[in-house]
């Protein structure tokens, strides 16, 4: 089994989509109100309204994300206005850590694992 597909469920499609393809660096166009595809291959990212209210406090699930370089992401994330949670961090285990909320207050996380770690 594998996983498909993650969809952020939101009550406004263009402005989660045009955040994640900003921060992806996805060349996705589309303007469709309902639902976007932000990434797709074997595991897809999807961006969804299915017509019911979110009171976008998910305190559930977080996305994370494996990035090349952390800082550069960071200063992409800053530029983008969004709320950091904590900002890049060494861990024990060598990965390099941060998180951050979407504009729906999903955390999400990027890690990266640098090659001398």
């Amino acid at each position: 089994m594998k996983i498909g597909e993650v969809c952020l469920l939101t009550n406004d499609v263009p402005r989660l989509a045009s955040f994640y393809r900003q921060l992806l660096g996805a060349e996705v166009n589309s303007s469709d109100e309902t639902y976007q595809f932000i990434l797709s291959g074997e595991t897809s990212l999807t961006v969804y309204n299915d017509g019911t209210e979110k009171n976008n406090q998910n305190q559930n699930i977080c996305l994370a994300f494996t990035v090349d370089d952390i800082d550069r992401e960071y200063e992409k994330l800053l530029s983008l206005g969004a709320r950091i949670i904590e900002p890049p961090a060494k861990r024990p285990w060598g990965a390099i850590n941060m998180s951050f909320y979407d504009p729906d207050n999903n955390m999400v996380y990027l890690r990266s694992f640098p090659k001398n770690a």
